[in-house]
């Protein structure tokens, strides 16, 4: 058993929880392990990773509208393996932060009302955090928790990019773009700065490509526009989320076709993108596999609007210097890369085919114009760091 002073980290997202364990030596948080709560699977499970070393067990408890029994016998499978007397906070990623949160937070009865009150703009991910603290509240009232929010990187963003062309009153009442995916995007920030502060210090695209894709125009490290915007529904297609879509498609389908609005949204969030178009897969690994046209066109068309939305973010931006995949797909398939890095010749993007293949640091040519990074991508390690400086705040 480890002993040293503890921090967890709690990711949520829609049917998972991903959890990092972390160790604080000399004010720095250090990973040490990780695991996941997967709730799409019965009996639950629970994977737990600790150097070298993992396995998984089936959870006795089950899911309901709180979560003290799931959270509290994970609890008690990290305590054989690690000393949970020594722990010293949980950070927890909160999806929506609105404009009210722009950096970490500690949580307390106040700021968890406020982050309940941003449930409308995020219903899927939202109330899963906040079950998470809440339970965690309820078996461990002394703990310190801390919040750190996917859209407070974004709020560097100019007020003319966060603007929808509707009227003034509902930009107002907070009808704008947020941006997410905003800690993932402030690990590359600062990766990024490490392994190549030239090309940090410019402007560059960052494509974090998972089963939620997204893509973030950075300048000097800063974010200036993102793929999503109101809702993690927009931008680029994703495993089972449409992306952009015209307005008028919704309003044809609950005017002329008598879509409820419930099925409306379950279409979109669970029935489109990869899967709705290929009616096949909402994996590309599969996708890749499959001779079949639909799962060619699929894949096709994730590139091309990837490839698409690169060109919008360079006018944001004024050029491109850099560009950075992550996240599952973008670290790990060299097809995907490989095919936006073709639509993008035009602009001076050089691929090399062997460091592209090994999914490689560096991935461009010397005679690209722009460096192209293949760079891993850790959310969790964010929430620690942030969890931490708020700890040292105080």
């Amino acid at each position: 058993m480890r002993n040293g002073n503890l921090l967890l980290t709690f990711n949520a997202g829609s049917s998972t929880v991903k959890i990092g364990l972390f160790e604080i030596k000399t004010d720095q948080a250090h990973r040490i392990g990780k695991g996941l709560i997967d709730f799409r699977r019965r009996p639950l499970s629970f994977h737990l990773t600790e150097g070298p070393t993992s396995f998984e067990r089936s959870l006795q408890t089950d899911t309901g509208e709180q979560l003290q029994e799931v959270v509290e016998e994970a609890f008690g499978i990290l305590g054989e393996h690690f000393d949970l007397s020594t722990l010293s906070a949980i950070g927890h990623r909160v999806v929506h932060g609105g404009d009210m949160f722009t950096g970490p937070v500690r949580l307390d009865d106040v700021s968890i009302r406020e982050i309940e009150g941003l449930t409308a703009l995020a219903p899927l991910h939202q109330p899963q955090a906040l079950r998470l603290i809440r339970a965690v509240k309820h078996l461990r009232p002394a703990l310190a928790q801390t919040a750190s929010f996917d859209t407070a990187f974004h709020a560097t963003q100019s007020d003319l990019v966060r603007r929808f062309a509707l009227p003034r009153a509902l930009h107002d009442e907070g009808i704008k773009r947020y941006g997410f995916h905003g800690l993932s995007y402030a690990f590359i920030a600062t990766e990024l700065r490490k392994r190549a502060p030239k090309a940090a210090a410019g402007k560059v695209v960052v494509a974090h490509l998972g089963s939620g894709a997204s893509l973030c125009a950075l300048d000097n490290g800063e974010s200036r526009d993102c793929s999503m915007g109101f809702s993690t529904l927009d931008g680029i297609p994703m495993a089972t989320r449409c992306g952009t879509l015209d307005p008028g498609v919704l309003l044809h389908l609950l005017r002329s076709k008598g879509t409820t609005l419930k099925d409306a949204e379950d279409m979109l969030y669970h029935h489109s993108g990869l899967i709705g178009v290929s009616g096949i897969s909402a994996d590309t690994r599969d996708l890749l596999k499959d001779a079949r046209a639909e799962a060619r066109e699929a894949i096709d068309l994730f590139c091309l609007r990837i490839a698409g939305e690169i060109g919008r973010m360079m006018v944001t931006l004024g050029g491109l210097d850099g560009l950075v995949f992550t996240a599952g797909i973008g670290e790990h398939q060299p097809e995907i890369r490989a095919a936006i890095g073709d639509r993008l010749r035009w602009l001076g993007v050089d691929i090399d085919n062997d460091a592209n293949a090994t999914n490689a640091p560096i991935i461009s040519t010397s005679l690209s114009s722009v460096a192209a990074f293949v760079i891993p991508t850790d959310e969790e390690q964010i929430i620690a760091d942030e969890a931490l400086s708020i700890l040292a705040g105080e």
